[in-house]
């Protein structure tokens, strides 16, 4: 069978107070640990001529995103640029399909005795494969194998599910293919009315908008593989899928396991990393027992059952690494909700609650947390890390179909959430909710979130001095990749954020949900967007791949946007918008664009539909599929002119076939309102 060869080293054995227990079996669970393989089944034959790998980041060309973005030495490949006797799919950037929420909007269909073949571009011995699988009829989801060959001699076979994937319907969404409208009171786009007020009652077809299609499934290879080896996936013959869509593959080298023979052994204390009994307790009494001794707690590889939260306080608990020690639980409901809203719980580790002072010197790392959540329900504390943790690290985590990944309740102050990949939540990947101060999340990376991958949400007190930099965000399902709702002197700097799906962007800027104002010094830099700039249903226009929303508050605080580059824009590369309701009431001013590249916009590099004002100076755009500014204003149309202004601070270069984006006479605010303009399918992008 496909294993890890790594073993315990002699020195693995706790020699002092209760962890002596753990050392008998310490060299037994790290065997257990690398058993994450499956069963060699056969041999078969191997490529005769291996496709030269082609590497990207977020289904680029590495070289137009160098120095942005997470580095996880994980080496990306897409299905469709490797060996296949399957069906590319796609491109497509129509919300509700499969290849919208793709990587790059393209994959790989399979049908049964069907494969797709990479070709390891570095030494490896791990992979992860994101892919699709149909829903069961009823919903609920399905298992389906997937055979995985390397060099065809070595087999084993992946057991893929459609449990956590496969939502439908309006927000928060069900599970139900067949269900009805959850919301017939609500517009909806397409019959262009609200159900409810019309007579005849318009038919909905059914499913109505399936969504949350993929998932990933990782695999430790046994032995590490060189450049040059080929790993295959093959749909057996008498798949229970009809089909099976492959989107992408991560290789990497994970190495040996982590070992600390100095730290409380959960083992020592009951733990069972079998997975068969709950570990929870047994945790918890390794913690206490390492706060009494002042020593860390360890987490030796092993599946542990945790069905419940985990309450962390002054304590640092340290895995053998995400690939060996994985902390699963079930989702359990609550005989009765708890005082939160909650109606269920499950596996998560939990600083105490702000109002009870929160936590401090709390230090989580080198584990994976493992959820069970299905459907999307806004009051479960369901997150797989949450709480509040002021002076604490979270490092080196994997954290799988929870709600959402890191949800941190402040006040709090000095978090780092450092090194992460967070993958296939119901929900956001991280949020900063209410206080959070001098923080900073860094090179995380984020894939298949069903809201926001990153947020900073201002909701009762002001996030201050926080910063996001150099994550990476993949195809968030809804809403945006990184948005930041009110707060005072942040930074986002340095990310790369592809493929939003719907009704979202790449970057947002929202005086919305109850925020609290904007104040200081906003500054958005030197980040990559590619693909962005949503379809909103509601309005039934495209975004930019940046979104500044005046919703409840006007945006008047010091807004910089330097250096960023907006790649493959779907629509616009830059959107100021105020709600037509509140469009007199709201304004957007004091917001600075400089030394920016755009290359490909769908529609214009610009679209204001609010008041306010904006400078420019060295934005320099290519390939744009429309005029260069789409002023609207606030839709009064005055004789003066448009109620949104721009200033020009020199160097904005370049345009489309209408000519130069930004020509004088654009300036300072002349009307050039077009609702809804053709969109052009911008080139692919180069180098600049």
């Amino acid at each position: 069978m496909l294993r890890s060869t790594s073993t315990a080293p002699a020195e693995a054995r706790p020699s002092t107070g209760p962890l002596r227990r753990a050392g008998a079996t310490l060299a037994a669970v790290l065997c257990l640990g690398s058993l994450l393989g499956g069963t060699a089944l056969a041999e078969t034959g191997a490529s005769a001529h291996p496709q030269p790998p082609v590497l990207t980041r977020a289904a680029l060309d590495p070289s137009l995103v160098q120095g942005r973005g997470a580095d996880l030495a994980m080496d990306e490949q897409e299905a469709e640029s490797a060996a296949t006797n399957g069906t590319v799919i796609g491109p497509d950037r129509t919300a509700y399909t499969l290849p919208a929420e793709a990587s790059g909007r393209k994959a790989v269909k399979l049908t049964p005795g069907q494969h797709v073949e990479f070709t390891l571009p570095r030494t490896a011995d791990a992979i992860t494969v994101r892919y699709s699988i149909p829903d069961a009829p009823g919903g609920g989801g399905i298992t389906a194998p997937l055979d995985v060959t390397v060099n065809g001699k070595r087999r084993t076979t992946m057991t893929l599910t459609s449990q956590y994937s496969w939502l439908y319907n309006q927000y928060p969404f069900s599970n139900d293919p067949n269900a009805g409208l959850l919301h017939s009171d609500w517009w909806i786009t397409e019959c262009s009315c609200v159900p409810d007020a019309t007579t005849p009652a318009p038919v909905i077809a059914k499913p109505f908008r399936p969504n949350h299609f993929y998932d990933e499934q990782r695999l430790l290879l046994g032995r590490t593989y060189r450049a040059g080896d080929t790993v295959r996936l093959t749909v057996p013959a008498g798949s229970r899928a009809a089909w099976t869509v492959i989107d992408l593959l991560d290789s990497q080298r994970v190495g040996p396991p982590h070992v600390d023979v100095r730290a409380a052994n959960v083992l020592a204390f009951g733990a069972d990393p079998s997975g068969r009994r709950d570990s929870a307790d047994a945790v918890e009494r390794a913690i206490a027992y390492a706060q009494r001794k002042h020593l860390k707690v360890y987490l030796p590889p092993g599946t542990y059952q945790v069905n419940r939260h985990i309450v962390v306080d002054k304590v640092t608990i340290e895995g053998a690494g995400s690939w060996y020690t994985i902390i699963k639980g079930r989702q359990i409901t609550l005989a009765t909700p708890a005082p939160d809203g909650s109606v269920h719980t499950g596996v998560g580790f939990y600083g105490k609650d702000a109002l009870a002072g929160g936590s401090s010197d709390v230090h989580l790392s080198g584990f994976a947390i493992e959820g069970d959540v299905r459907e999307r329900i806004d009051t479960d504390q369901v997150n797989g890390v949450g709480g509040a943790m002021s002076d604490s690290t979270v490092t080196g985590l994997y954290l799988h179909h929870t709600k959402v990944g890191l949800w941190f309740d402040g006040p709090m102050s000095n978090l780092r959430v450092t090194g992460n990949v967070i993958a296939d939540q119901i929900a956001d990947g991280l949020n900063f909710h209410t206080g959070v101060t001098d923080s900073t999340v860094e090179n995380n990376f984020v894939r298949n979130t069903g809201d926001d991958g990153l947020a900073m949400w201002s909701e009762k007190t002001a996030n201050a001095r926080n910063t996001f930099a150099r994550n990476t965000v993949q195809s968030p399902v809804l809403a945006n990749g990184i948005a930041i709702y009110g707060g005072t002197d942040n930074t986002v700097s340095g990310n790369l954020i592809a493929d939003p799906v719907r009704e979202g962007s790449a970057l947002h800027i929202g005086s919305r949900f109850g925020a609290q104002a904007f104040t200081g010094r906003l500054r958005i830099a030197d980040n990559t967007t590619v693909r962005a700039g949503t379809y909103e249903l509601n309005w039934n226009i495209g975004l930019g791949a940046i979104w500044i929303y005046a919703l409840e508050k006007n945006i008047d605080a010091d807004i910089q946007v330097t250096g960023d580059h907006f790649l493959d824009n779907t629509y616009n590369a830059v959107m100021l918008v105020s709600d037509f309701p509140v469009k007199d009431l709201y304004s957007i001013t004091n917001t600075h664009f400089k030394d920016i590249r755009v290359d490909g916009t769908g529609t214009s590099v610009l679209s204001a539909r609010s008041a306010g004002s904006a400078s420019f100076e060295n934005v320099d755009a290519r390939n744009v599929g429309a005029v260069g500014v789409n002023n609207c204003g606030s839709f009064h149309f005055t004789p003066a002119g448009s109620e949104f202004s721009l200033t020009d601070l020199g160097g904005n270069d370049g345009g489309g076939t209408t000519g130069p984006w930004l020509a004088p006479w654009e300036l300072p605010n002349t009307i050039t309102c077009d609702d809804r303009p053709p969109v052009v399918a911008p080139p692919a992008p180069s180098a600049w």
